[in-house]
């Protein structure tokens, strides 16, 4: 029989789980750029999304140490947001070091400081899960994308066929780590977007989601 998903519930004290966050990331922010520059699974991962995006202008949120942008941002009019200050910094230095620039700033995805749809993509990656409120960050994704823009969007999902070993993972590793699995076609379809999935690995627990946002939505979401 066919396992239904424990999807998370939102947390109950969000502020805290922000900041428990937050002084992980500036802890372990070295670490971390180490982690995914060593890591091929999960650089093949994130790469996922570079044939997806479409300029001239493109958002990365929670763009962590920046390996992604240093893989594009020279050939886009490219902004970055994050909210840990320890990761821009070495983000910034990444880009440097690649010889590429792009507008880095530091902010929370549930108010980004850009105007309505200002973007042509927005990225998100291996990120969403660590939002306490999907909602409200969703719906900023939304507000800040053009009309038929896209959000290329990668994290962790339960695998369509309910398999072992990527059950496994999103139950007994992702979660444990404190990742919030939630089901993501649903919440991106919420904030008015029209929703392609893929699972790109990890035995089908790490998705690959390019949800458009709908021509002639004029609403705030």
């Amino acid at each position: 029989m066919t396992r239904e998903p424990r999807y998370s519930t939102e947390p109950a004290d969000r502020d805290a789980y922000t900041r428990r966050n937050d002084r992980l990331y500036t802890r372990f922010a070295g670490v971390y750029d180490a982690a995914v520059k060593a890591s091929p699974v999960w650089r093949r991962w994130l790469s996922n999304v570079l044939p997806e995006i479409r300029g001239p202008r493109v958002l990365e949120v929670s763009f962590g140490t920046g390996w992604l942008l240093t893989r594009y941002a020279g050939r886009f009019r490219t902004d970055g947001i994050d909210l840990n200050p320890a990761l821009i910094a070495v983000a910034r230095r990444n880009l440097a070091r690649a010889g590429v620039w792009a507008e880095l700033r530091q902010g929370p995805v549930e108010a980004l400081p850009y105007p309505d749809a200002t973007f042509d993509t927005v990225v998100n990656t291996m990120a969403f899960t660590g939002y306490p409120d999907a909602s409200a960050a969703a719906s900023e994704l939304a507000r800040v994308l053009k009309p038929g823009g896209r959000l290329v969007l990668v994290d962790i999902g339960y695998p369509r066929d309910r398999n072992r070993w990527g059950t496994f993972l999103v139950d007994r590793v992702w979660k444990p780590f404190g990742d919030l699995v939630r089901d993501m076609p649903a919440v991106l379809s919420a904030a008015s977007f029209q929703v392609e999935e893929r699972e790109i690995g990890g035995w089908g627990s790490v998705h690959l989601f390019i949800a458009s946002k709908q021509v002639g939505d004029t609403r705030s979401p």
